[in-house]
């Protein structure tokens, strides 16, 4: 079963994502960039859904810089979640390496569909 790692300070927006995708998937959850680095390095997900902004010294844009730039994980997939909207924003993480940029409030049904376009039969 496909791994997902969560990474979101907000409670709502983790049990959102758990009751989505929960029946599909092998999911996990953090509230912070610090504990998403521990929590990629122990269980090596195949998706990170990011959001950007969180507390603590290591935001999201620098959790995604960590994934992409080590050849033992630059191959996980991350989807960043964040209620960054502008332009800008989606260039500096696809830039830097993201497979998707989904602007809170977002799609459950939307994100879900992406998801299962990238993992779905992969394990089966």
């Amino acid at each position: 079963m496909t791994r997902i790692l969560i990474v979101d300070d907000q409670y709502d927006i983790r049990r959102l994502l758990q009751a989505t995708l929960g029946k599909h998937y092998a999911l996990s959850a953090v509230e912070d960039g610090a504990s998403a680095l521990k929590a990629i390095e122990q269980d090596r997900p195949e998706l990170v859904l990011l959001d950007v902004m969180m507390p603590g010294d290591i935001d999201g844009l620098q959790v995604l810089d960590a994934i992409k730039g080590n050849p033992s994980t630059r191959d996980i997939h991350v989807a960043i979640l964040s209620a960054r909207g502008q332009v800008l924003d989606q260039e500096a993480a696809n830039n830097r390496g993201a497979d998707a940029y989904f602007i809170k409030p977002f799609s459950p049904k939307l994100l879900k569909s992406w998801i299962d376009s990238k993992f779905m039969n992969r394990h089966e």
